[in-house]
């Protein structure tokens, strides 16, 4: 437990540190705590952990990303979320459609009254990209790749038979998906604009629509050495800003498990840290969300936690 957590901390702090270091010139970058956890369906994979928890883990695993990320001069506000269980009612294909077109327009509000240059996000499950990301998209045309380092390529839309949002967060990204929620989104990346690394795990049908899509993808072992294909695509790209996706579950689980999912042969953080900061050393890095904590042994102390005397 403790090397998990000690690895826990140092992935964060590592990813933290080193794009603070390559922000720390820049001016007007904003820190959105986004503890989004309704998009994920994500329960029947934690049966260790009460359903409940399990689907709110998320909002924790934000506030603890935002606990254990160093402290900068970043201005930081954070979207307020709902907590009720009971709101997941699906909606025209969507689980809890209602409340994350509520948060959705809540997060565009935060980030245009603050009208940032960048912005690092820490969620919550991965749709959280799509609100900063949409709004860069906007803010800089095309002059924006999206880098989504996932090990599932989130390409899902709302007819398909997985219900989770962030299964969508890309797709929604690209403007594909629910008319109403896309309709409030200030911008859209063209699907030449977007790549897919450490991708190793589809749904049904979900490695086609990528190909139908047109969207490159890299697995683990193509990046494992160096991150040159990433930077000829981004060369042949021809843009000058980039926004990170980096979902936690991307890792190799024998090495540590952040996230929900399991996938074995993931990245290791090591590889996940070079390729941002090979990013940003070659291109302006415009936006960073780390997406899809699931702290489970934090959970399990905490319920612990609350069935101690004296605490309460």
């Amino acid at each position: 437990m403790r090397k998990l957590l000690l690895s826990a901390v140092s992935l964060v702090g590592i990813i933290s540190v080193t794009n603070s270091q390559n922000m720390k010139s820049k001016t007007s970058t904003l820190r959105l705590i986004y503890p989004q956890w309704q998009g994920g369906i994500v329960d029947r994979w934690m049966p260790d952990i009460p359903a409940e928890d399990a689907s709110r883990g998320y909002y924790l695993g934000a506030r603890l990303l935002n606990l254990l990320a160093p402290e900068s001069s970043q201005k930081t506000v954070e979207v307020p979320i709902s907590q009720d269980i009971n709101d997941r009612e699906v909606e025209k294909g969507i689980s809890a459609r209602q409340i994350i077109l509520k948060q959705t327009k809540a997060a565009l509000e935060k980030v245009r009254e603050n009208n940032p240059d960048r912005i690092v996000t820490l969620g919550g499950e991965c749709s959280v990209s799509v609100v900063p990301f949409t709004y860069l998209a906007g803010k800089y045309s095309d002059d924006v790749a999206v880098v989504w380092i996932d090990a599932h390529p989130d390409v899902n839309l709302p007819y398909d038979e997985y219900k989770g949002y962030h299964a969508m967060a890309l797709t929604a990204c690209l403007g594909m998906g629910d008319e109403e929620i896309i309709g409030t989104l200030p911008g859209k990346f063209d699907t030449s604009k977007a790549l897919i690394v450490g991708v190793r795990s589809w749904d049904k049908g979900m490695q086609e629509r990528q190909k139908e899509l047109g969207i490159k993808g890299l697995s683990p072992g193509e990046v494992a050495d160096n991150s040159l294909a990433i930077m000829e695509w981004l060369k042949a790209s021809g843009v000058s800003k980039v926004a990170v996706h980096f979902d936690l579950d991307v890792l190799d689980p024998a090495e540590i498990i952040a996230g929900v999912g399991v996938e074995p042969n993931g990245m290791k953080i090591k590889e996940v840290v070079r390729v941002i900061n090979d990013i940003a050393a070659e291109y302006d890095l415009v936006g960073l969300t780390v997406a899809e904590p699931m702290p489970r042994i934090a959970i399990k102390i905490k319920n612990m936690l609350n069935q101690l005397p004296l605490l309460k």
